[in-house]
């Protein structure tokens, strides 16, 4: 076999390819072997009709393609390979000339991964936010924590803001009860915004045993998005009492004995996660300023595929869960369906562009992964899908995802590497000295969500 390769732009390229006859003797056996066993011809036995005959029979025409299809992927791996080629996605291929006893010859177009420059990154300077936790900060987690702690007292009076009723719902589209349209007992907090918009004011003012009806856009079940009118009858107020700030307070919502080391550790709670966003916007933006610093060509193809990918998770998962279409959402976020377009397109060049750089800087820096790297990772991605870790990995096992795992983790070590170099600085003008550990865990979440998951499974291919 013989291969040659034309650079076509700095994504594609196309293979040129000439295959002696000879070699594809196994696969014209394996053809004849596999016709055989699909043909019944009178007076032989199945599985045992000559070639000679199959060719009379069936035509030498269609041997040969079953044969061609056989080889074809063969050929075109050992030519990508001998050009020490990255191929993204699958080749479109064309056979040029194929000659029965003599040669086959093709020719196949596919995207490669460019060949990029890593410059010297230890320049990079940027800023985040400082970490300062207020009063006002402490006041409003210690407040959010009274607050589940409240307790409810049934009252003898009309609905107001903060009441916990509890009431009946029906819901009818086009004047007919819907099936799953009804529920009883549903306990709802008024102002919280939980249930249908327009409850709020249905119910307020209603006291135990007084309905409303209203008209609401349902947001999930077999009508979502349709206009319901609703009929809500309140059969309980409740008043919510909240708990006093105090000693008591602080041993019944914590392992401390007073309120003073209550607002002591809510204070540190607060300025942890915010040291964890403080790292977290650091990677960003220090992502934000490597990918500034290298030139990245994008394959278009792969690029449209991500694009599309993106949609259809958006409007089939994330939306459909909503019960939302994406007219709806777009309503909702106030864009027009062009700047929807853009921004994803957008995201969409900025994940690929992730991908290939962080992927080049595994490579340049010699990151590997090792198991307990992989295991971590895994058990925070088995949290954030809600599954537990043994179903989760079996997932990932049975979905041959295990190299998309590794790249995710390879790819967060090589942009904690980058941060590590770079120069941090608060708006305050400090310093800021990110913990080494801190750092591996923020940017390797990062690496995760930023560069598209969906383009890695092409680009492996």
């Amino acid at each position: 076999m013989k291969s040659a390769v034309e650079t076509l732009n700095p994504t594609r390229v196309r293979l040129t390819v000439e295959v002696p006859f000879e070699e594809l003797k196994d696969s014209l056996d394996a053809a004849y072997k596999k016709i055989n066993q699909q043909v019944t011809v009178k007076g032989f036995r199945k599985g045992k009709v000559p070639a000679r005959v199959i060719d009379q029979r069936f035509g030498r025409g269609a041997v040969l393609e079953e044969a061609v299809n056989d080889a074809l992927p063969k050929f075109y791996t050992d030519a990508v390979n001998e050009a020490e080629l990255s191929p993204l996605g699958q080749p479109e291929v064309d056979i040029t000339e194929l000659k029965d006893g003599e040669t086959l010859n093709f020719t196949a177009e596919v995207d490669i991964r460019p060949a990029i420059e890593i410059p010297d990154y230890s320049g990079i300077e940027v800023e985040v936010d400082a970490v300062e936790v207020t009063e006002e900060d402490v006041d409003k987690a210690v407040e959010e924590l009274r607050e589940r702690f409240a307790s409810t007292a049934p009252v003898e009076r009309a609905a107001e803001d903060g009441d916990v009723v509890t009431i009946d719902l029906e819901a009818k589209v086009d004047g007919e009860v819907l099936e799953d349209g009804v529920a009883d007992g549903v306990s709802y907090t008024i102002g919280s915004g939980e249930l249908l918009d327009g409850i709020d004011d249905a119910v307020k003012g209603l006291e135990a045993g007084g309905e409303a009806t209203f008209t609401s856009e349902l947001k999930g079940g077999s009508a979502a998005g349709k206009e319901a009118e609703v009929t809500v009858k309140v059969t309980q107020v409740a008043k919510r009492e909240l708990p006093e700030l105090d000693d008591e307070f602080a041993q019944l919502a914590s392992e401390f004995d007073t309120i003073g080391e209550l607002r002591a550790d809510s204070r540190k709670r607060l300025e942890n996660m915010k040291q964890y966003d403080q790292a977290t916007q650091a990677q960003e933006r220090v992502l934000e300023k490597l990918l500034e610093l290298v030139e990245v060509p994008v394959p278009e193809k792969l690029l449209e595929d991500e694009i599309n990918t993106r949609k259809h998770n958006l409007e089939h998962h994330q939306l459909g869960q909503m019960g939302l279409d994406l007219a709806k959402y777009l309503e909702i976020q106030g864009k027009s369906e062009e700047e929807f377009d853009a921004e994803t397109r957008e995201a969409a060049v900025k994940g690929i562009k992730t991908q290939f750089v962080l992927d080049e800087l595994v490579k340049q820096e010699k990151l590997n992964v090792n198991q307990e790297e992989l295991t971590e990772h895994l058990m925070r991605r088995a949290a954030s899908s809600g599954m537990s870790p043994d179903q989760f990995a079996q997932a990932v096992v049975e979905g041959g995802q295990v190299p998309l795992l590794v790249g995710e983790v390879a790819r967060g070590k090589a942009l904690a590497v980058v941060v590590e170099k770079a120069t941090v600085k608060d708006t305050n003008g400090e310093v800021i000295d990110l913990d080494d550990e801190e750092d591996e865990d923020t940017t390797e979440a990062s690496a995760e969500e930023t560069p598209a998951e969906s383009a890695e499974e092409k680009t492996e291919g």
